[in-house]
């Protein structure tokens, strides 16, 4: 059976910054056929939840707040990256637009709205070393 790592957030699991899940129903039919590894960069990285909403601003994440949280999502994006190397997993399905999980489009750090081209940290990370990172809308 296939193992993949997947955002906890889009198989229900509360742990969005606002306290709440995504579950995504493309994902969630896939656990009849892979094995899903739940994984939220931020509270690996220690960050609490709920938790103020941040933004990637080049390599830097910051809260709305301003405060620099780029120590806490480097951290968790190395834990997940070690998850996947314990498991053997060779692709990850990370919830879009996220400044840990986004793939190929994130939020432009401005807190506006907008998004530009980009990848989150752990999405970053992951790629960097041969795992395949999809999307939520890449299924």
């Amino acid at each position: 059976m296939t193992i993949m790592l997947c955002s906890a957030c889009l198989l229900g699991i509360r742990c969005r910054y606002d306290g709440a899940g995504a579950p995504d129903s493309k994902v969630l039919s896939l656990c009849a056929d892979a094995i899903l590894i739940p994984i939220c960069p931020e509270q690996l990285g220690g960050l609490p939840t709920p938790r103020e909403p941040c933004e990637r601003s080049g390599n830097q994440v910051f809260t709305a707040s301003g405060r620099d949280v780029t120590e806490q999502f480097v951290r968790g994006a190395e834990e997940v990256l070690r998850i996947a190397e314990l498991y053997g997993a060779t692709t990850a399905i990370l919830k879009q637009r996220s400044p840990s999980c986004g793939c190929g489009l994130i939020h432009d750090g401005t807190f506006s709205g907008r998004l530009q081209p980009g990848d989150g940290v752990t999405a970053e990370l992951l790629k960097s070393h041969g795992i395949r990172v999809l999307s939520e809308d890449d299924l």
